[in-house]
């Protein structure tokens, strides 16, 4: 067992900490089997197995680490530790788009040093590799398994959502799709929502969402002197106008339907 184990607050916190029945059926398990998984060090720092080193240590319970040789940067140690992360079936949507998002702020600012450092005048040797892929938000989706749709909708909750509104969505009270809604309120408004429940949640995205559909067209009268057949025309375009009002509305219903189906099936 090693004993000279540094733990950094910061590092600790980078993932979302276990809920705490997942934390208490860790504790069970250590308990019953030991600590089978190493902890992974970097040097003294502890990069990975900060719930099971704190349950190790209050029951002294035995443990093994492995030192991981490759990290030279804490970014480095951040990039290790989303992509073990994101490698995890138990990881929810949001914290997949989440940690997709860190990963790209990282790369990019990798790239865009890179691009300063560079003192060459060669064109080609500045360009990169043909096989690396651009920093999409398609590409990171992808990395994370959700939709660009959903990414975009994680990254606009990270930038306008207030704490409470993103912790709703965390424990699931509210979906992705409705929060990311309900993020362009007032402050305000979104603790209201929040304090209501999953309910009063789900409610102020529909107001939301129907307060930003076009108004409806006041429908022209036919003209005083219109022939019968120019009424019965004029009433067949306000039908198709109808109709396809109902059409858009229904592809609308569709695409919310389909992402909370999608964020379902995610979470299970």
């Amino acid at each position: 067992m090693t004993t000279n184990i540094t733990v950094n607050d910061e590092l600790k916190a980078y993932i979302d900490p276990l809920t705490s029945d997942e934390y208490a059926a860790l504790e069970r398990s250590l308990l019953a089997e030991g600590c089978r998984d190493a902890l992974v060090l970097w040097g003294e720092l502890l990069i990975d197995g900060h719930n099971r080193y704190g349950i190790c240590q209050k029951h002294g319970i035995s443990f093994n680490t492995v030192q991981n040789a490759t990290f030279k940067s804490m970014d480095d140690v951040h990039l290790w530790m989303i992509d073990n992360h994101l490698g995890r079936r138990s990881v929810s949507d949001f914290q997949r788009g989440v940690l997709a998002l860190r990963k790209k702020e990282i790369l990019s600012t990798r790239v865009a040093q890179s691009k300063e450092a560079a003192t060459t005048t060669d064109a080609e040797a500045a360009t990169p590799p043909a096989d690396e892929p651009a920093l999409t938000r398609d590409v990171i989706a992808r990395a994370a398994r959700v939709s660009s749709v959903t990414l975009g909708q994680i990254e606009k909750i990270q930038k306008t959502a207030t704490p409470e509104l993103v912790n709703a969505v965390k424990t699931g009270v509210v979906s992705i799709n409705a929060a990311a809604v309900i993020s362009s309120l007032p402050e305000e408004q979104q603790k209201e929502a929040v304090a209501g429940g999953k309910k009063e949640l789900r409610q102020v995205a529909r107001q939301v969402r129907e307060a930003r559909l076009p108004p409806k067209p006041e429908p022209v009268p036919p003209p005083a002197d219109a022939t019968p057949d120019q009424i019965t025309i004029h009433k067949l375009n306000l039908q198709i106008i109808e109709l396809n009002e109902e059409r858009d509305q229904l592809k609308k219903k569709v695409q919310h339907l389909t992402i909370a189906l999608a964020e379902a099936r995610g979470a299970q």
